[in-house]
């Protein structure tokens, strides 16, 4: 199973890193989660949850 946020969805990115001679090579940004007990459809469940999610208030911790 990937790191994706349960609740926005947030999955990595991915793109070039580039030196400093401007040379590409493909790199991945990885989401900020963090695998947490919420509420799903009333019964606690242990997922995956982006950090953005769990500030703004978006789920219910157990």
């Amino acid at each position: 199973m990937s790191r994706k946020c349960y609740v926005t969805g947030k999955a990595p990115k991915a793109g070039n890193a580039r030196s400093h001679s401007m040379k590409a090579s493909r790199r991945t940004w990885g989401v900020n989660v963090q695998k947490v007990r919420i509420l799903v459809d009333g019964k606690p469940k242990r997922v995956w949850v982006s950090t953005r999610a769990l500030k703004s208030g978006l789920v219910t911790r157990v």
